[in-house]
């Protein structure tokens, strides 16, 4: 099964954007509730039998069940009884908040590293979901949104062939509203087989990357934006928060914002495609790129977005593409040289050049990294194995005779 999410820009007209304004603040209504319901049976329950809270909680019955999303699912029923303005707003959409609920609350009992469910504000709640679609809902130029309507929207790119659209997401971003469209096909890809030609990745410093070959540096588009920023940020601290000035200056450092990441993540795309053009098996070191957001380079790896690049952009790239890619071990990757394979020991951060006191192998501390990893990646696929076993020409000619 194969799952695409196209974007595309919508162009709502007036009645429509109070549409969209009215179901977002409904279906954020509804998650507060369904959060504050859950926090609520929790808290009732943290104190022990024989004392009370130090602060004030709820009173709910000892033999009152766990608010989960099935007992929600049914109280939302109910509530639209008493609540009439619940109406307004498809049912299914409503059920996706309450499942969007009950994943952010398993998530924080699952995963360790999660923090504790908050309540949502406007700025926190900014998109609603349609999970079922009706027929012949994709046009020209135009979607039909269940219970809203046909809504123009800008095609960019024109619908995938063979693909059955599954899923409606309207999103609210700083430059208007996205409709993020899920389709769907039935087509199995078999996992992609090493191939010929590797190449090794190493995240670097002064560079965004480094291959065997070449250092690719970033354009740094935060950066280019910091004097816009810095003066569109001084005007609003002079603003009355809340007030239609501050509104509007708030607006235009979001779109500032969007606009930085919108470049990032379009230079980031076709960096991964340049590289599948250069190689059959991509390799990269197996890093938790959260800390380098942490430490001392931290405003450089957010900038560059590192992190999203290495282990969403490119791997989907190369799932698309057909390409092999694998992450190797991280450590001493530029304590060895790929020339000999001695240790050379630990280097400064301000050594950029890599000096093998074995073999005499000079060269660019990043680059010799970027050789090492190919050489533990090509090792892991078995090249070298098959290579000793058979011999270089027919070592090849097993891998490309392997089907993909």
């Amino acid at each position: 099964m194969i799952i695409y999410t196209y974007q595309y820009k919508i162009k709502p007209t007036q009645q429509q954007i109070r549409q969209f304004e009215q179901y977002l603040n409904i279906c954020r209504s509804v998650y507060n509730f369904a959060h504050a319901e859950r926090k609520s049976w929790l808290e009732s329950r943290k104190s022990q039998v024989d004392r009370c809270s130090i602060i004030s909680e709820y009173i709910i019955p000892a033999d009152a069940t766990y608010p989960g999303y099935n007992n929600q699912a049914k109280a939302l029923t109910l509530a639209k009884k008493k609540f009439t303005h619940l109406k307004l707003v498809n049912a299914q959409c409503l059920q996706q908040v309450l499942k969007r609920v009950d994943k952010a609350w398993n998530d924080f009992f699952k995963i360790p590293d999660r923090g504790f469910p908050r309540f949502k504000s406007k700025n926190r709640f900014r998109s609603f979901i349609f999970p079922q679609l009706l027929k012949n809902c994709l046009g020209q130029g135009k979607v039909k949104i269940p219970s809203i309507g046909w809504v123009r929207i800008r095609q960019s790119r024109a619908y995938p062939v063979g693909f059955v659209p599954k899923q409606f997401q309207v999103v609210k971003r700083a430059s208007g509203y996205y409709l993020m469209i899920a389709f769907q096909s039935e087509e199995k890809v078999p996992d992609a087989n090493p191939g010929k030609l590797s190449i090794g990745l190493d995240a670097g410093i002064e560079s965004f990357i480094a291959t065997p070959k070449e250092l690719i540096k970033s354009p740094k588009y935060l950066r280019s934006q910091l004097r816009k920023l810095k003066i569109l940020q001084r005007r609003l601290k002079k603003k009355t928060k809340g007030s239609n000035n501050w509104l509007k200056l708030q607006k235009r450092i979001a779109i500032v914002h969007e606009k930085v990441a919108n470049s990032r993540k379009d230079w980031q795309f076709k960096l991964a495609h340049y590289l599948c053009d250069q190689a059959d098996n991509i390799f990269v070191e197996d890093i938790d790129y959260k800390s380098w957001s942490k430490g001392l380079f931290c405003k450089q790896s957010l900038d560059s977005g590192i992190g999203s690049f290495m282990h969403q952009i490119l791997p989907f790239v190369c799932w698309k593409r057909g390409k092999y890619y694998l992450q190797v071990d991280k450590n001493y990757t530029s304590q060895e040289c790929s020339n000999c394979g001695e240790f050379t020991g630990k280097k400064k951060l301000s050594e950029r050049i890599h000096n093998c006191q074995h073999c005499g192998h000079t060269e660019s501390r990043d680059i010799n990294a970027a050789k090492i990893i190919r050489n533990r990646g090509i090792t892991a696929v078995g090249h070298t194995v098959r290579e000793k076993a058979c011999g270089v020409g027919l070592a090849v000619r097993f891998v490309l005779s392997k089907p993909k």
